[in-house]
């Protein structure tokens, strides 16, 4: 192993009878380090001191044991590289002194230029911008290493990670920023925490929105719930619009007002579009699923095409009537991709609407009262489906602002069925529904309609007041 300043007449010097031993001889391999002469002096310091060697100028030479990776041995300079060869194999080096020096001139202009075309290279290799809203949250710590593992964006794609919250969290956030860069994922090209607003979603590519608001109905009142939702909106909403990029994908999730966040992102930024905000059902799809194959005793990832109609974090529906099950273990057999629909196989009626679907069932309280690793695993899934397409044929439920689909009334953020493709998501308008559900979404369609008239109303009230 060579190792040397760019610029060093002795490196050169040992350099070129390292090339020539390795043309002539089988068995004789040369790695070669050279460092800018503004860098060689403590990059030796470091070497030396991780090795335990003795060593104060250029070159540094030494043999490997193993191929790059052995314990090294170390020779020490060119004197002690030249009478190793000539010990060995006889051989010397002839180099005038003229030679040496023309060509650790061409060495630093050629080590000058690879280094610049290495941060030309890098600086092609855009990171995806990621901005995290209430970093403090636990579900933030979950998150991170789904982001960066690789599976959610690809293999090949980094990603920076900025972390957003108040000044008071501030030590939270140097926590996760320390964890995360301690784990040493190899696509997480930085991450970084942030507590100033106005420098929010710089650049960003994708934005998660995982703010909350603390629910005490005994001590507040719907109106005042939405005038804070609303309020953490207006502050974000222009700032996206102002410091992201046009094409930026917002995540609205959480345990409280997803739909309200996402439609209320979309009102106070008007050129954010519609198509890019999404607001997560996934978190009641996943315990939904669970809850059914713990009943029918059978793996959760059978379970599929279970769909979340409505307000995510309000009324909600959990339609069963197109869900289907795969290796369901029972008397008729088939293939593993033969579906079977799961209310031919759960004929229990009385615990679906008991146990399962109503509003006090150990589904709501499951999804309420989880801590972070659930709706952590939902974003990541939502992610890896937006970029890379959800499994062919599967339901996937979003809440998206609705068009008149379904026969709702458009302008609202409404859970329903899609599917993801090439970058885009579509709805699956093909689902039959029977009247049965069209009734229940008429319902759901009118409490997010007078959530949204409370909404609204707060933010003419704000303006007028702000007038005055």
């Amino acid at each position: 192993v060579f190792t040397g300043k760019a610029n060093c007449p002795y490196y050169a010097k040992a350099e070129l009878l390292a090339d020539y031993l390795q043309a002539n001889l089988p068995d004789f391999s040369v790695h070669k380090i050279t460092q800018h002469p503004d860098e060689w002096e403590q990059w030796l310091h470091d070497t030396c001191e991780t090795n335990g060697w003795q060593h104060r100028q250029s070159p540094m030479i030494w043999r490997e044991l193993l191929d790059r990776g052995g314990k090294g041995l170390l020779l020490g300079g060119v004197n002690d590289f030249l009478e190793y060869v000539e010990h060995y194999y006889g051989i010397t080096s002839t180099m005038l002194s003229e030679e040496m020096l023309e060509i650790a001139e061409e060495n630093l202009q050629t080590h000058v230029e690879i280094e610049k075309e290495d941060e030309e290279i890098r600086s092609l290799i855009e990171p995806l911008q990621i901005w995290i809203t209430s970093a403090s949250a636990p579900i933030c710590s979950q998150l991170i290493p789904l982001l960066a593992d690789g599976e959610v964006f690809g293999m090949t794609t980094e990603i920076s990670i900025h972390l957003l919250d108040l000044d008071q969290f501030k030590e939270v956030l140097c926590g996760i920023v320390m964890d995360a860069e301690d784990m040493a994922f190899p696509l997480l090209r930085s991450i970084s925490e942030h507590t100033e607003i106005d420098e929010a979603f710089n650049q960003a590519d994708i934005i998660i929105v995982l703010d909350d608001v603390l629910l005490n109905c005994e001590v507040q009142s719907l109106e005042n719930y939405t005038r804070e939702v609303g309020e953490i909106c207006r502050v974000y909403a222009p700032l996206i619009e102002k410091n992201a990029k046009s094409e930026v994908r917002v995540i609205s999730s959480g345990k409280t007002f997803v739909n309200l966040k996402a439609m209320m992102i979309m009102t106070y930024g008007p050129s954010i579009k519609p198509e890019n905000v999404i607001a997560i059902a996934t978190p009641w799809e996943s315990a939904a699923k669970a809850m059914l194959a713990r009943k029918l005793n059978m793996n959760a990832a059978g379970v599929k095409d279970v769909i979340v109609w409505g307000n995510i974090t309000g009324c909600n529906y959990i339609d069963l009537s197109h869900a289907k099950l795969y290796g369901y273990d029972c008397a008729v057999w088939g293939p593993a991709n033969f579906p079977r629909p799961l209310l031919n196989m759960l004929y229990d009626s009385e615990w679906i609407h008991s146990e399962f679907l109503s509003a006090k069932s150990s589904l709501s309280s499951r999804v309420c009262h989880c801590v972070g690793m659930l709706p952590a695993h939902a974003v990541a899934t939502v992610l890896r489906y937006w970029y890379h397409g959800s499994p062919p044929g599967e339901i996937v439920s979003v809440g998206i602002i609705s068009k008149g689909q379904f026969c709702l009334p458009e302008g609202i953020v409404f859970s329903m069925p899609v599917r993801f493709q090439n970058g885009n998501w579509e709805i699956m308008t093909e689902l039959e529904i029977n009247e049965t559900t069209q009734e229940v979404l008429g319902h759901l369609a009118h409490e997010l309609i007078q959530e949204k008239l409370i909404a609204l109303k707060e933010i003419k009230e704000m303006h007028s007041y702000a007038d005055d």
